[in-house]
């Protein structure tokens, strides 16, 4: 049933844009490429309800959804017990680092060794092969850090590469789960942006337990 295709952004060409940089003298092309944003991550407190409801949905096929979104809570508690909580999300645009990367560059780039970390995503799909390298370095180096990552859907769960380096997340210590419809409805609470004076009800679309389901079992075989 689900499965992600985002084979177009997996087979990345070479150019730093994600374009191919051969005949450029073709002037179409060319505005092509001059007419691409620069390199940034986008980041805020409560994204457009449209991107949550085509980025974060769980369907079977996500052709077109090649950007990732993350939102995060980060709580920091020091050795008294006093705790401190940001929350927030990134997305990354045209970006040179994943979501997931930037994440430890832009939010928590430093971590304080006399604080505890715990840390929640809640991610569009779950890390690349690279993107779950990086995160095992961080945690290997950062022993006062929780992660935990809750993901709407499983990127390219196929993939060897990609189920190891799941499985590696979880020996590491990342907990790893699959939303339930609950999850989307906490997004949707915390994170999206609602009309101001009023907050609209979530509406699960009509699939949302039955791709929970199937991503929930084909993770549990992953790292069984």
């Amino acid at each position: 049933m689900a499965q992600k295709e985002e084979a177009a952004e997996a087979a990345a060409p070479a150019s730093q844009n994600g374009d191919d940089l051969e005949n450029l003298e073709d002037p179409e092309k060319l505005k092509e490429l001059i007419d691409l944003p620069p390199f940034e991550i986008v980041t805020g407190v409560r994204l457009p309800v449209n991107f949550f409801k085509f980025q974060f949905r769980n369907v079977e096929y996500s052709s077109g959804r090649n950007k990732t979104f993350l939102c995060y809570v980060v709580e920091v508690q020091s050795k008294g017990g006093q705790a401190q909580a940001t929350q927030g999300y990134l997305e990354d645009e045209h970006a040179g680092a994943h979501a997931e990367e930037a994440f430890f560059n832009t939010i928590l780039p430093a971590f304080d060794p006399a604080l505890k970390y715990n840390v929640t995503w809640y991610v569009s799909s779950s890390p690349c092969a690279a993107c779950a390298d990086r995160i095992l370095k961080t945690l290997s180096k950062t022993k006062n850090l929780r992660l935990l990552i809750l993901v709407s859907r499983l990127f390219m769960w196929e993939e060897p590469e990609v189920q190891a380096a799941l499985k590696k997340l979880k020996e590491a210590g990342c907990k790893l789960r699959i939303m339930k419809p609950q999850d989307f409805e906490y997004i949707w609470q915390n994170f999206v942006e609602q009309e101001e004076g009023e907050s609209k009800a979530f509406e699960p679309w009509e699939d949302i337990q039955e791709n929970f389901l199937y991503y929930e079992e084909k993770l549990a075989d992953i790292l069984k």
